[in-house]
């Protein structure tokens, strides 16, 4: 922080108009565009206290986290152990933080949830035609490297509680190792209620909800990237993104001038451009072993009907995407639209196949026409969700090298074989994000803009498999 206290905002002032053309490969400056000059409008761009002339709040009391008999979950090299979960954390100059080998002793059983789950893409269109931004289509994994850019963190600032932080190691330009110290934090979490009951004769049973969560914060140049997977006592597993950092703003040439359409003006003589962040979660799922199933689940209201006079019934209708052709998925607000990974080779004690349900988020479509160089470049956001057999050579759903690709890379060429998809190793891959129609209360820093969405156990166990969490304990009158 010390470093930063004593300079300005650099996204306070970027140079409008002027852009340099190089040749990556020989480093040659090819050309210089000059297309414009509007100058530095006077704004307010600081957000260092230091650098501010305005008080800063001095009336919130220390918050602190204790365990005092220390944390529930432990962790033997990279095999992390909490609440009947277990799972191997890793990590790589790409993705960032990957986890492997997801299972959940059930009574003594080990059952297998996901083989791997990480973030294998992120796409970031500047939805703004103008000179400055025709160009800013980020890839931040393919091109960037989450892992590249991943920023140690710290106990108090990044972290409260009681911490464990594994460090991870890249390499560098030179093929170097390279450490990262605390660039991965693991922790619990108490999260209000997990269940409750009042009774008739007011006797109540209460259990706290706790959560392990597993960490990494990624700062691709303006932008932080805050990633937690979050394993729950109940079979859930959640996963958020947190959005938070510098917005790209552009200079106006004129006091009169308003904002164009495609941005919001969030300063004097200044707009931020509307953009959008696509990310895609690459979730390589064995409910419980290799061979699954993908069910598209639709909710509707029958009709009116001897059998259905008030037009209360509700029904699910569920369709088996049974190949690659019908690998590209929509989400659907209409019919509630989910999905069910299903193990069509196991049952529960109710005879029906043990599945984990995809509960969709913070999905958007892409607002793209197909011919765009965007959509031809990263066709993978033009559904939510995608599902393909494993193939250990498709990892990167806008190809392996997108920094110089041109299209027709990725996860729609994959698809062209048609591979069966019943009965199989599955891979999923949710397209999710933020799409950011630029606030006022965004500049000169952004709060976390938080998405998010989970995958939780359908038919996978009996019953409640948080029936045996341990009872709340009281601290004054007594919950039970």
């Amino acid at each position: 922080m010390a470093a930063q206290d004593t300079h300005g905002q650099p996204y306070a002032h970027p140079i409008s108009g002027l852009k340099l053309i190089v040749d990556m490969n020989t480093l040659e400056l090819l050309d210089i565009e000059d297309h414009h000059d509007y100058g530095l409008p006077e704004v307010d761009g600081e957000y260092v206290p230091e650098l501010r002339d305005k008080p800063i709040r001095e009336d919130l009391k220390p918050l602190d986290i204790v365990q005092p008999e220390g944390v529930s979950f432990t962790l033997d090299g990279n095999e992390l152990t909490w609440q009947n979960w277990k799972m191997r954390v890793g990590f790589n100059f790409r993705e960032g933080m990957t986890l492997h080998q997801i299972s959940f002793n059930d009574q003594g059983e080990e059952r297998d949830v996901a083989y791997r789950m990480s973030f294998a893409e992120m796409v970031v269109p500047y939805r703004d035609p103008g000179y400055d931004h025709y160009r800013r289509t980020a890839f931040d994994i393919g091109e960037w490297g989450l892992g590249y850019m991943t920023t140690s963190l710290s106990l108090g600032c990044d972290c409260l509680g009681e911490i464990t932080y594994i460090d991870a190691v890249i390499n560098n330009s030179k093929g170097e190792p390279e450490t990262i110290k605390q660039a991965m934090c693991l922790h619990e979490e108490d999260n209000a209620v997990l269940w409750k009951h009042v009774d008739g004769d007011g006797s109540a049973e209460v259990r706290r909800m706790r959560r392990m969560v597993v960490s990494f914060h990624a700062t691709v140049a303006n932008y932080e990237y805050l990633v937690y997977w979050r394993f729950y006592q109940d079979g859930n597993i959640e996963c958020e993104v947190r959005a938070t950092g510098a917005m790209v703003t552009t200079p106006l040439e004129n006091d009169s001038d308003k904002a164009p359409p495609s941005g919001t003006l969030v300063d004097t003589r200044t707009y931020a451009p509307f953009h959008q962040h696509f990310i895609v979660a690459r979730m390589d799922l064995d409910v419980d072993g290799e061979g699954n199933t993908l069910v598209e689940v639709d909710s509707s209201a029958a009709p009116i009907s001897e059998e259905n006079p008030y037009g209360l019934a509700l029904q699910t209708q569920q369709t088996q995407i049974a190949s690659e052709k019908d690998a590209g998925r929509d989400f659907n607000w209409e019919t509630q639209r989910a999905w069910k990974v299903m193990n069509p080779n196991k049952t529960n004690k109710l005879g029906s196949n043990t599945a984990y349900k995809i509960v969709p988020g913070d999905a958007f479509p892409a607002m793209l026409d197909e011919s765009s160089p965007v959509y031809k470049r990263a066709p993978v956001i033009g559904h939510q969700l995608w599902v393909t057999a494993e193939d250990p050579a498709e990892r990167w759903p806008a190809g392996d090298y997108p920094t110089q690709s041109v299209g027709g890379e990725g996860i729609t060429t994959w698809i062209k074989d048609d591979a069966n998809l019943i009965d199989e190793d599955l891979v999923l891959w949710y397209v999710f994000g933020v799409h950011h129609i630029t606030r006022i209360e965004d500049w000169p820093m952004m709060p976390s803009d938080t998405v998010s969405f989970w995958l939780k156990p359908f038919g996978f166990f009996d019953q409640n498999p948080s029936l045996d969490a341990p009872r709340s304990k009281p601290k004054g009158m007594s919950c039970h």
